[in-house]
């Protein structure tokens, strides 16, 4: 987790969707095995029903327009009062299995709703809302299993007056996507307990957060190991502890090696104290030395790690200065070195190197640029997203496909998290606690940081060939304790992260936790 100073992002205007026009007659659904006129070009501009389409509900709101993704037209949805608008297309004759919806949206935000949906295919209606994205396009998809023959492809607005969506270039392959991983790092855990933090299930009762994760459907857990922490927690001792409740949950795990006392990020990757003064070739076998000896602890008590993080938000490297990004080959050295005691424990575990600012396409492809030519080893790729800090959606989307096809690896977003109120619980101020912070349509409640997640997931489940793996929601645990702040070395430190953890200031699980049943 990286802490960059308070940043004041500009509020871009809302893009003009365009005049409604006065709708005609509503055509015939199609009947037809292929989705038609996908691109909105076949009708030009001012188009009030879509060639192969079909409306229904406040149909003026629903028309074709200027400024396509790629083509000349877009799909738009707006109007200058209140209005609830779904621009269809039925099809038949479909070969039975998994077929995935294929969509390029934007919106400015402020529906009600606003989703593409896959209906009356033979099973569960299935949807995908729209990311609020006012300038880039957005890809997203929508999976559903067709039996009988038929489904029927929907763009669903109900919004407020002026709210405005763009869909373009829709497409129906066959084909499926989802999410494998849906997780949560949870290491402020143990040392919020010991301090008498209660966690609740939405009702009030109390319980096993690891339980009431895992029942609002968690499926992998991320815990950090630092060397030898000033308080005592988040070393390897405590990663065993919970490791075990985490398993008999039935969850995964991933295990996310600092290489450092404190925390590690962009702005500081320093030795544990153990280490220093050790140089490049000692640094080497501490490295292999560490990582095996806390992953060969966890796979003799029967809870191997299923995915390793080799180094937190490295950008500038690890072990400064010796592993630093000023020196590639030492650094390769140290990463490999890393890799190497994980493939000793467990060939199987996947090898994760995790950058933050997951929204950078330069700096991305700069690192592992570097990384691929300097032969560092590694499975999959994690990215740090934070939206008040890390750039647009558009900007995420566009880094994290690049990483999977530029490299070749499956995806993964490694931190996000976003506030459900602005105000403090402890006496610290918090980290994100002023509108002007947010996300542009994203609010500080809890249905905006159900919103965040569920868009997040959304982006990584539409990574070409399948290769996004899955989101970790970062300290979903860290509520506010007395003694449970950020820094280990200073009991009296305050927690500035309160108002983005997944349990309220009341201590019950929040909506949110819905994200975790994404597909």
């Amino acid at each position: 987790m990286f802490h960059p100073g308070r940043t004041l992002r500009a509020l871009l205007p809302p893009l003009v969707a365009g005049l409604a026009l006065t709708a005609l007659p509503a055509q015939s659904a199609t009947a037809a095995s292929t989705l038609t006129n996908g691109g909105f070009e076949n009708d030009g501009s001012g188009t009030a029903t879509p060639a192969g389409w079909s409306e229904h509900g406040d149909t003026a709101a629903s028309y074709t327009e200027s400024g396509g993704r790629d083509g000349g037209h877009r799909l738009s949805h707006w109007s200058s009062s209140a209005y609830k608008v779904e621009t269809y297309q039925r099809l038949s004759g479909l070969a039975g299995g998994d077929y995935r919806l294929t969509a390029w949206v934007r919106s400015g935000g402020g529906q009600n709703a606003a989703y593409l949906a896959l209906k009356n295919c033979g099973g569960a209606e299935q949807r995908t809302d729209l990311p609020v994205s006012d300038t880039g396009w957005i890809r997203i998809v929508v999976p559903v299993h067709v039996t009988g023959g038929r489904c029927t492809v929907g763009v669903t607005s109900d919004a407020n007056a002026g709210d405005w969506i763009n869909v373009d270039d829709l497409t129906l392959t066959r084909g499926t996507s989802g999410l494998p991983v849906k997780g949560a790092d949870i290491s402020s855990l143990p040392k919020s307990e010991a301090r008498g933090g209660v966690y609740r299930t939405a009702s009030g009762t109390a319980g096993d957060p690891v339980a009431i994760l895992r029942s609002a459907g968690m499926n992998y857990a991320r815990l950090k190991v630092w060397v030898d922490p000033a308080d005592g927690y988040n070393d390897k001792a405590h990663v065993l502890a919970l490791a075990k409740r985490i398993k008999a949950q039935g969850m995964k795990l991933l295990v996310d090696f600092h290489y450092s006392d404190s925390w590690a990020d962009p702005g500081k990757q320093n030795k544990p104290a153990a280490w220093a003064g050790h140089g490049y070739e000692q640094l080497k076998k501490d490295v292999h030395d560490h990582t095996y000896d806390v992953l060969d602890a966890l796979k003799r008590q029967g809870t191997t790690a299923d995915m390793v993080q080799v180094g937190n938000e490295i950008n500038g490297g690890t072990l400064w200065d010796e592993g630093s990004t000023d020196n590639w080959p030492q650094l390769a050295g140290l990463l490999n070195s890393g890799y190497d005691a994980v493939k000793a424990v467990s060939p199987s575990t996947v090898t994760a190197l995790h950058l933050a600012e997951g929204g950078d396409l330069d700096g991305t492809r700069w690192w592992f640029d570097n990384a691929v030519s300097h032969g560092v080893r590694f499975d999959a790729i994690g990215l740090s997203y934070y939206g008040y800090w890390h750039g647009t959606l558009h900007d995420f989307q566009t880094t994290l496909d690049d990483a999977a096809g530029r490299y070749g690896k499956p995806v993964f977003v490694a931190e996000t998290a976003y506030p459900f109120r602005l105000d403090s619980e402890d006496g610290l101020e918090n980290i994100i606690d002023l509108d002007t912070e947010l996300v542009p349509g994203y609010p500080a409640s809890p249905t905006g940081q159900t919103r965040w997640m569920n868009d997040v997931a959304s982006i990584v489940e539409a990574v070409p060939n399948g290769r996004g793996l899955g989101v970790f929601y970062w300290e979903a645990t860290w509520t506010a304790r007395a003694g449970n702040g950020w820094d280990p070395a200073d009991p009296s430190s305050g927690n500035g992260w309160e108002n983005q953890a997944l349990f309220g200031y009341d201590d019950r699980v929040l909506p949110a936790t819905a994200w975790f049943r994404h597909r």
